[in-house]
């Protein structure tokens, strides 16, 4: 294993939890004396900052699905770097079966982190039908993506694999605005999918009884309608001086360590890293049951699951912590010991390892 080099594919390294992930995996295999490489297929990021110095990393402006010059710099790239293992995560597995096709001997190892994979259907459900028969193994990040797997894809080698949490930015530079244990925060991209709109609709209730508490938004803004919606949102319900949005950022430690509350107003998850970064920081959260979230999360013990698209059970639950700090202490010190028992880095890369060596 020691002799055979990994690359972790992934299309960007902006901020996200795959591409987090798949950073944190790549410094982690590198702390085992593994060959760990490293290939964002479409464009850098600012994760590229956390990547340990030793790692061999490539960037291939890929412009298009098929990108024939891409494909061809790739093979290159794994042969001459004795790289037999190409773990592709999201959807950076159609590139790597690309480059299978003509240098059959790699393996893929398909890492799916997206929860609302179990709902494909028509042209993109075919493909990756289709696709999976070169994958060596599959890897879910929860139960049900595993079952899809096994059912749908009728894949034979599918696997369960928790993620792991990690800070590895140890800078200090996003100072949270608002007043000291009165912060909720939300690590979350604008994206539909992680449905901001329901967490405004519940801070907007919260702000009413609390006028003195604040909502820290970290992600990416793509600029987009669903960006503007938000944005609207927040003009027309006056809450533009207690509502922030920070953008992409890296030192999350830090940024964890200033608020209070920790939140996942999601519609569909996988298994959020974010969740389990809220454990590392001892944070007491509120999450919809979505995804592996109720897993992670025990109920009235380590924080409040709710369900899903619905603000006022969610402005509820947040309310239950805002009122009582005990809860809040006794909820983030339970969940930091759950990450820690049930999340940790070693015992992921030791089955990870297992993985690609079976």
């Amino acid at each position: 294993m020691h002799k055979i080099g990994v690359v972790q594919l992934i299309d960007s390294l902006d901020a996200g939890g795959a591409e987090v992930l798949a950073v944190n995996i790549a410094n982690a295999l590198c702390n085992k004396g593994i060959n760990a490489h490293l290939c964002a297929t479409r464009k850098e990021g600012v994760l590229k900052t956390n990547l340990k110095e030793n790692i061999g990393f490539l960037f291939l402006e890929r412009k298009k699905s098929i990108d024939f010059s891409a494909i061809i710099r790739f093979k290159k790239y794994l042969k001459k770097n004795n790289i037999g293992i190409i773990h592709a995560h999201t959807t950076s597995y159609f590139f790597a079966v690309c480059v299978k096709l003509i240098y059959p001997k790699v393996k893929i190892f398909w890492h799916n982190h997206t929860g609302n994979y179990i709902k494909l259907k028509g042209f993109k459900f075919f493909i990756i039908k289709n696709i999976s028969v070169f994958f060596d193994a599959i890897i879910n990040v929860n139960e049900e993506l595993n079952t899809w797997a096994i059912k749908r894809l009728k894949h034979k080698k599918s696997v369960k694999l928790d993620n792991f949490p990690q800070f590895i930015n140890k800078s200090s530079t996003t100072k949270l605005f608002g007043k000291e244990n009165k912060r909720i925060v939300i690590l979350a991209s604008l994206r539909e999918v992680k449905n901001h709109v329901s967490l405004l609709k519940a801070f907007k209730l919260i702000h009413k009884k609390h006028p003195d508490w604040t909502l820290h938004i970290i992600g990416k803004d793509f600029k987009d309608k669903y960006s503007k919606k938000l944005n609207k949102f927040i003009l027309e319900k006056e809450l533009d001086k207690n509502v922030f949005f920070y953008g992409l950022c890296l030192d999350i430690e830090y940024i964890l360590k200033q608020a209070t509350i920790g939140v996942l107003s999601s519609k569909s998850e996988g298994l959020p890293i974010s969740l389990l970064e809220y454990g590392l920081a001892k944070l007491p959260v509120v999450v919809t049951n979505v995804g592996e979230c109720s897993k992670v999360i025990m109920n009235g013990e380590s924080g409040i699951v709710v369900e899903s698209e619905n603000s006022l059970v969610l402005e509820k639950a947040l309310e239950e912590l805002i009122n009582s700090e005990e809860k809040r202490k006794a909820y983030g010190g339970q969940h930091y010991k759950n990450v820690n028992k049930n999340y940790s880095q070693e015992s992921f890369i030791n089955q990870l390892v297992k993985i690609y060596t079976q």
